[in-house]
């Protein structure tokens, strides 16, 4: 079995920080794709951001410049760095990965999501 367990994230105002991360642990062989995707209320799923196991990493235009995604590879772990955060970035951020198991098997995990409230 593969765990996704997510930490970070709250309340912030327009203009300030948070940080999520993110973990998977469990019967793995290799992570390949770690991702951040939020879903505000009505709306449909997006991602926000990705980052593949050889550190190349793709945004979606409304957060570029602004959130940083990394990983620490051994630690199976998976970061997003908000800045100059929004009102529009409120949403529940979930975290996803791509994950080879023992059978070479791949699947994708997600975490159990994490509110993110940009107000002033």
């Amino acid at each position: 079995q593969v765990q996704v367990v997510q930490s970070g994230g709250g309340s912030a105002l327009p203009g300030g920080s948070l940080r999520l991360s993110c973990v998977v642990s469990g019967n793995i062989f290799r992570i390949y794709t770690m991702g951040w995707h939020r879903q505000a209320p009505g709306e449909k799923r997006e991602l926000v951001a990705s980052i593949e196991d050889d550190g190349i990493t793709d945004y979606v235009d409304s957060v570029q410049g602004r959130f940083t995604i990394s990983r620490d590879n051994a630690k199976n772990t998976v970061y997003l760095q908000m800045n100059y955060l929004k009102s529009e970035d409120t949403a529940v951020y979930y975290c996803k990965a791509r994950v080879q198991g023992p059978t070479y098997s791949f699947d994708d995990y997600w975490g159990q999501g994490t509110q993110v409230t940009v107000s002033s």
